[in-house]
């Protein structure tokens, strides 16, 4: 599970737009690639992106053990980074790899109109990892003609395939990435590359119905394969293994794995690495749930990491996998600071809103941890959570615990780059802005903690009863990351968070309510195109809240929406009543995964977090509009360059800051591309 940034508050907007060179590494001037005062924090932004850079603080006081051991990991991370591709779409790479041949060799005009469109397009499938973009899941529009690719490709000696050119130009041809309306059929609607394209979502249904898992320590069923049709007409599974599919990526991932081991902080931590490197060896299921308990397990060191097939967001199904690999080192100060949290876990879960029933008698190995990253790849790259809480299994999670980590440096990066636009556009008055200047940035750290340590720690299923994705389906993530944020709501304005010394007062709460409730109901609009649906995830669990509580709150004016010079405010009238409405909305979102409860949980979901108010709508993109403000933010990841001996031994490993976006996706094509263009 995880937590994305939201607050869309960046101000400052740099353009750039530079041709690319042979490493990533280079930089326009030596300042730019050590960390000081003038860092550049934001180096470009093209339609809707914003590309930042984050530090990596601490890294130079690793030992170099350490450090070969973050190299390592992030290397095996980068060694899958093509199947991300594969995964988001089956033509991606055959397309990313000719936008690529003709970047690097194209020798006609580079300040064109029409090239200009072409690197826009490119620099988007980068970020998204393939032709749909990463939150609306909608395909992307070229700003150039067909006849113009045609004319790059021949220039450039390059080709793509006549069904290739047409998927990228027709606007009906596998559009949607990931379809969530089950009147277009899940699967079928779907162009991720997780089942066959004539596949429906009935097959898919059966098929993992006879195979379900019934056990009380269920494996993760389909999480790391593609469901084919066989020559024989029936379904099955094309597992990811080193002799599986994508076996030519999963054998170099393996490779830096097993370095990895050698340089391991601890024996626990270098266990749960072999136990890893025979799961990518075999693929079996079985395995990942050993290596996801043996990595709760593996507690001590500086040095931690997420890697392999995990978030199941981009399947309509819920089933399947997508490629990550996140690399972390220790922020010891600040994790110190939120260790009361995972301490404290059993209070919370014992003064929750939900039914006892529904409550952990023993809530087990909550870790947390700020951490700063060191490197990122796949699902997690360019476009990166804030927070991660792991394994996802319930099983696990209740028996063994669970991992929670804050991305420090990541929002650290985001702060830095930040200013008051959006802040002070839609702030109902000054004391709003004031409380928000103030404690807001600090009440938004807790409440990712929150939702990470605490949220999805929280509850139990009842016995009998299915694991969400068979019983809540392609709702199942949307009211999951719901409930973990209305668990950060209810307790973040309770007097024990200041009795605990993380909020310096319930004041700071207020700021966090602010910010919440104007952007469920209005600011995270403007990342979607006007007349369309919400569809992603995290944006459907903001508003499905928001929405609730305004409208059950309007009996006692709650949170009162005010029209002023043409313009819409929400202003919450009551906290403490606020509060006690995301208490109600804890209860029935737990009774609901608790229970498996479709219709109910279906029912929340359609009828407030995908309809969009249109007039409303509208306001906000024309409001945001004139502050220039990308509404979606990614990074450029920092490089990690080995120093050696004349014997080829690593002696010291440093840490660069590349500055062009470009230039750092064409090397990881020419570093990292492993896998053929069809798999």
């Amino acid at each position: 599970m995880r937590v994305y940034f939201y607050c869309f508050i960046l101000a400052l907007v740099l353009v750039a737009c530079s041709k690319p060179s042979d490493s990533p590494a280079e930089a326009k001037n030596e300042e730019q690639n050590i960390p000081g005062e003038d860092f550049v924090w934001q180096t470009e932004s093209f339609t809707d992106i914003g590309i930042l850079r984050y530090q990596v603080p601490g890294f130079e006081k690793l030992n170099l053990q350490q450090k070969k051991l973050v190299y390592y990991l992030s290397q095996a991370g980068l060694a899958g980074r093509d199947i991300i591709y594969d995964q988001n779409y089956r033509h991606n790479l055959t397309i990313r790899r000719a936008l690529e041949e003709i970047i690097k060799n194209y020798k006609g005009d580079r300040n064109s109109k029409d090239w200009n469109g072409l690197m826009i397009y490119a620099k988007r499938v980068w970020f998204a990892n393939g032709i749909h973009h990463h939150y609306s899941m909608d395909k992307f529009v070229p700003r150039f003609s067909q006849d113009y690719l045609l004319s790059l490709l021949k220039e450039s000696n390059t080709s793509l395939p006549d069904e290739v050119i047409e998927v990228i130009f027709d606007p009906v041809v596998d559009n949607k990435k990931v379809n969530l309306d089950p009147g277009k059929g899940l699967v079928k609607g779907s162009a991720v590359n997780f089942y066959d394209p004539d596949i429906t979502e009935a097959e898919v249904d059966a098929y993992y119905a006879s195979i379900a898992d019934t056990s009380d320590e269920p494996i993760s069923t389909g999480l790391n394969s593609k469901v084919v049709r066989g020559e024989d007409g029936k379904l099955k599974e094309k597992v990811y293994s080193a002799n599986g599919m994508y076996g030519s990526a999963i054998k170099e991932i393996i490779k830096w794995l097993e370095k990895a081991v050698t340089v391991a902080e601890n024996e626990a931590q270098g266990n749960a690495l072999k136990i890893l490197i025979e799961y990518y060896q075999t693929g079996d299921l079985k395995k990942w749930d050993d290596y996801n308990i043996a990595w709760v397990q593996a507690t001590e060191g500086d040095i931690d990491y997420i890697n392999g097939f995990v978030e199941v967001y981009n399947d309509p199904k819920g089933y399947k996998g997508s490629y990550e690999n996140i690399v972390e080192i220790t922020d010891f100060e600040a994790s110190a600071q939120m260790k009361v949290l995972a301490d404290n876990a059993q209070w919370f879960e014992d003064n929750s809103t939900i039914d006892d029933k529904h409550k952990k008698e023993n809530v087990v190995g909550v870790s947390y941890k700020v951490v700063a990253v060191a490197g990122e790849a796949g699902d997690a790259s360019p476009a990166t959570p804030i927070g991660v809480n792991l394994p996802n299994a319930n099983w696990i999670r209740a028996k063994h615990g669970s991992k929670s980590v804050s991305l420090g440096n990541i929002i650290a990066a985001y702060d830095n780059a930040s200013g008051p636009g959006m802040l002070k556009e839609f702030a109902h008055d000054e004391e709003e802005i004031e409380r928000t200047e103030k404690y807001g940035a600090k009440a938004d750290k807790l409440g990712t903690a929150l939702h990470e340590v605490i949220g999805h720690a929280s509850g139990k299923l009842e016995e009998g009863v299915g694991t969400p994705k068979q019983t809540l389906k392609s709702y199942a993530s949307t009211l999951e990351e719901a409930r973990a944020d209305i668990v950060a709501l209810y307790f973040i304005m309770d007097p024990k968070i200041v009795e605990l010394g993380v909020l310096p007062s319930l004041d700071a709460a207020k700021a966090e309510y602010d910010g919440y409730i104007s952007n469920g109901l209005m600011k995270q609009l403007r990342r979607i195109e006007l007349g369309k649906d919400i569809e992603e995830s995290h944006m459907r669990n903001r508003q499905l809240i928001s929405a609730w509580v305004y409208e059950k709150g309007q009996a006692d004016n709650v949170v009162e929406k005010v029209v002023r010079d043409g313009k819409t405010y929400f202003n919450i009238n009551d906290y403490d009543k606020l509060r006690g409405l995301f208490g109600q909305l804890l209860n029935e979102l737990q009774r609901i995964k608790s229970q498996g409860d479709y219709e109910a949980g279906k029912a929340l979901v359609e009828n407030y977090g995908v309809k969009v108010d249109q007039v409303l709508h509208k306001e906000v993109l024309d409001r945001t509009a004139k502050l220039n403000i990308p509404a979606y933010l990614g990074f450029i990841n920092p490089e990690l360059v080995p120093e050696k001996d004349a014997n080829g031994e690593i002696t010291d490993i440093k840490v660069t800051y590349p500055d062009d976006f470009t230039k750092q996706m064409l090397y990881y094509a020419e570093k990292f591309s492993f896998l053929p263009d069809y798999n």
